[in-house]
């Protein structure tokens, strides 16, 4: 009996989320997301998501620390579309699997103080 409802708990899950984001939630990996990170990210967001100030300076642009509740408060898919398709002098990164990019998201909400 217990087995059948945790069955039926799963299947409602499923559908209230959609099996795409439970699946995305479960395999996203903050330390995959760390090397991710580190290669596309990092020089300009810094290693601990503080903006490298000489590159804020050089574009003329203010970067919000990603550890911070104006970035934290985003959604992840608010998170991933930035990372994708860039914003503002940002520029859209290329070359990320949709599962780095999940990382990636995981690995920045990391940050979060």
């Amino acid at each position: 009996m217990m087995m059948k409802r945790i069955g039926w708990y799963f299947v409602l899950l499923t559908a209230m989320l959609g099996a795409g984001t439970l699946t995305a939630v479960w395999a996203a990996d903050a330390a995959a997301g760390k090397a991710a990170y580190d290669k596309k990210c990092q020089t300009c967001h810094g290693a601990d998501g503080t903006p490298n100030a000489n590159v804020a300076k050089a574009m003329k642009v203010e970067m919000k620390p990603l550890s911070g509740a104006e970035v934290q408060k985003m959604s992840d898919a608010e998170i991933k579309k930035v990372i994708t398709d860039g914003t503002g002098k940002m520029v859209a990164q290329k070359g990320l699997s949709p599962a780095d990019v999940d990382n990636i998201v995981a690995h920045v909400r990391s940050f979060k103080k």
